[in-house]
């Protein structure tokens, strides 16, 4: 039986609150025990990150698909995968989501729920390597939906746990958590002056593998591709 809408926003919420609080909160430890090694605060955040989506993906995957990411529900509905009427509740589930993750990893760790962050993450560099990631993040899905289903999980796990390391910004690759970390004032914030850059990145990025993906790999209307 096909999980009701309620059930399927449930899913998208949680999922996506439990990602950010992997994301934050992962942050926030490994910079206290870092001693000030940034390259090893990333490897432990990068680590936390990769292995929480894979196993989120499996959790709620049959439940709502699994997306904890805005792009990725624009860029289903825009193949037919999810209905353009389900993409505002969608939407919303994730991003309420991601600042309610927020909010939890701050308080395990005895922060204020919220707080503007200051890291900046400005820059033609930085837009471009939001580009990249996400482009990438898209390129996997697909590919890997269309191909090989169960393997979407762990790959994007992997796709993630390396874009960490061989992009500029550390690979958002997702509008949601942009937008939730620059009211996180930690290891994993982003300045509210440098989020409008990463979200044009990050849809310019989902969009452009879409399209390729339906060129490279088309599929015919009584078989279209959800993402999980």
């Amino acid at each position: 039986m096909k999980p009701t809408l309620t059930r399927r926003l449930a899913a998208e919420f949680i999922g996506t609150l439990l990602l950010l609080a992997a994301v934050v909160g992962s942050g926030i430890m490994a910079d206290s025990l870092a001693g000030g090694n940034v390259a090893l605060a990333l490897l432990a955040n990068t680590i936390a990150t990769g292995a929480a989506l894979v196993a989120l993906i499996l959790a709620f995957g049959s439940v709502s698909g699994a997306h904890f990411n805005p792009a990725v529900t624009l860029a289903d509905a825009y193949v037919g995968g999810i209905a353009w009427r389900y993409v505002p509740a969608y939407l919303s589930a994730q991003f309420a989501g991601a600042f309610s993750g927020v909010a939890v990893a701050h308080l395990m760790f005895g922060f204020s729920l919220f707080s503007v962050s200051t890291h900046a993450r400005s820059g033609g560099a930085q837009i471009f390597s939001e580009f990249i990631a996400t482009f990438g993040l898209m390129a996997v899905i697909w590919g890997c939906a269309r191909a090989q289903p169960h393997a979407v999980p762990y790959a994007v796990g992997a796709y993630i746990t390396a874009a960490y390391w061989f992009t500029a910004s550390t690979s958002f690759a997702n509008p949601a958590v942009t937008l939730a970390r620059s009211a996180s004032n930690t290891f994993t914030g982003i300045r509210p002056t440098d989020v409008a850059g990463f979200l044009a990145a990050q849809l310019a990025g989902a969009f452009a593998a879409t399209v390729l993906f339906q060129w490279l790999m088309p599929t015919s209307d009584h078989e279209k591709v959800v993402v999980l």
